[in-house]
């Protein structure tokens, strides 16, 4: 392959990692996470590696995190998170909804950790090789979290009953909503911020970027300016920083609170205001400001590392796979550089790096797209400040198909804890959600228990 199409293939990996990605790539993670709302336990359980196949009986040991302080003990519901591509404890610390609902819906909560990331490695230290990679898979994922909710309804007392309501934001919502479709026994209805199901162009729109190649100079003003840990050497240096600069405008307009966050980065309030302000509309000083704020805010870092290695991201080979979400720009009604999606050199790319080529029909084989109108019981909400919104569903399917739009909304910020600088659209959209769940949970409760055989008439 060319050597000049892997900064393109870079370039299309970081955009879709810097958009998909809640809590992905470990470089952006300082310190411990941010605490708990509440106490919980950590728990693991033996899962099967191949929950499809009857040649092996290879375990490992899913972890889950699980809090009943607010239970009622008599099948109360249980509020089920379906983890996504990170360490479930930073989205456990971040989905303050579910901390602040349990209460009122006398509900448990439990976090599960998605395979292949955090401390559920199927494989230990060893996971992430070519050889071991075939079972990072959404079905995989869906199948452990069967597993585990039949296990705790059957190891818990008081919780046979019990109705789950599934909830996930980002990939995280995804996997909610397939839960739904794919084990609408298991769990009787869900709440998935910013579902994408389909396979769209995502076009950003927010500011007009320019950026420009220049020679030796150039590649050193480029290294100063935004203070690179190292000197940019070439034109495919030069490629990735400019993927670095598109996810950092990408991940602003992902986080843009409205208070002070450490959700991707710790930062101020409303941070796409705070850029807006402090600048008087300079393409460079714009862009400047804009990773000074979005990655040293704290102001605690002397450089900044634009270098990435692809293989050892578990969500990249998500991408090489199942998780083909076709991106391109066209400089016109977005920021960047016209950019075409180039499926043949992802395919290449991602058969270099792990010997796999992507499937992009196979979602939509597995779970539909957006043709899911007989299903039910599913919340879709999205915010209208956040890039993923333009692969959402943003309209009601049906009664119990229901599309909530949050005008004021960043990525998933109704999943969050409740706060005073809240805006009036994210309280009315959680006080809509609590009513939908309350409605599910109760009609669930009233047709679950054993249940007689009918007689039949001689």
């Amino acid at each position: 392959m060319p050597r000049l199409l892997l900064p393109l293939l870079l370039l299309l990996l970081l955009l879709f990692l810097g958009q998909l990605s809640a809590l992905l790539a470990p470089r952006r993670r300082r310190g411990a996470p941010p605490p708990s709302p509440a106490p919980y336990l950590t728990r693991y359980l033996s899962q099967q590696i191949d929950h499809f196949g009857f040649d092996e009986n290879l375990t490992f040991q899913q972890r889950y995190l699980i809090a009943d302080q607010h239970w009622k003990k008599d099948n109360g519901p249980i509020l089920f998170y379906t983890g996504n591509e990170g360490d479930i404890t930073w989205f456990c610390n971040n989905t303050g909804f579910m901390w602040d609902v349990a209460e009122e819906l006398n509900a448990m909560l439990v976090f599960a950790e998605h395979r292949y990331y955090g401390e559920s490695l199927p494989f230990g230290n060893e996971s992430f090789s070519v050889s071991h990679l075939n079972y990072l898979t959404s079905e995989q994922a869906l199948a452990d979290f069967a597993v585990l909710i039949e296990y705790l309804k059957e190891t818990i007392a008081g919780a046979r009953y019990s109705p789950v309501i599934a909830i996930g934001g980002s990939y995280g919502g995804m996997l909610a909503a397939w839960f739904r479709m794919k084990y609408p026994h298991v769990v009787v209805g869900l709440c998935p911020n910013l579902a994408v199901c389909g396979t769209g162009f995502v076009l950003l729109l927010i500011h007009y970027f320019l950026f420009f190649y220049i020679k030796d100079s150039g590649l050193q003003w480029l290294s100063n300016t935004f203070h690179l840990c190292s000197p940019l050497k070439n034109l495919q240096d030069a490629s990735m920083l400019k993927s670095w600069l598109s996810e950092t405008w990408v991940d602003l307009a992902m986080v843009d609170y409205p208070y002070k966050a450490d959700f991707l980065q710790p930062l101020p309030a409303w941070p796409v205001q705070v850029i807006e302000d402090c600048l008087g509309g300079l393409i460079k000083a714009w862009t400047v400001e804009a990773v000074n704020v979005y990655y040293n805010y704290s102001g605690e870092a002397s450089c900044f590392d634009i270098l990435m290695n692809a293989s050892c991201c578990p969500a990249l080979f998500q991408v090489c796979t199942e998780m083909v979400m076709p991106m391109c720009t066209d400089g016109v009604n977005d920021m960047f550089e016209p950019q075409k999606w180039d499926f043949d050199a992802l395919s290449e790319e991602c058969f270099r790096l792990w010997g796999v080529r992507p499937r992009p029909s196979w979602v939509l084989s597995m779970y539909g797209g957006k043709n899911i109108s007989s299903h039910s019981n599913i919340i879709f909400s999205n915010g209208g400040l956040d890039p993923w919104s333009a692969g959402g569903v943003t309209q009601n399917i049906s009664d119990s198909l229901v599309a909530i739009m949050i005008p004021d909304g960043a990525h998933h910020l109704d999943l969050r804890s409740r706060n005073p600088c809240d805006p009036k659209s994210v309280k009315q959209a959680r006080v809509l959600e609590v009513h939908y769940l309350k409605q599910w949970i109760e009609k669930a409760r009233r047709e679950a228990g054993p249940r007689l055989p009918l007689p039949i008439s001689g």
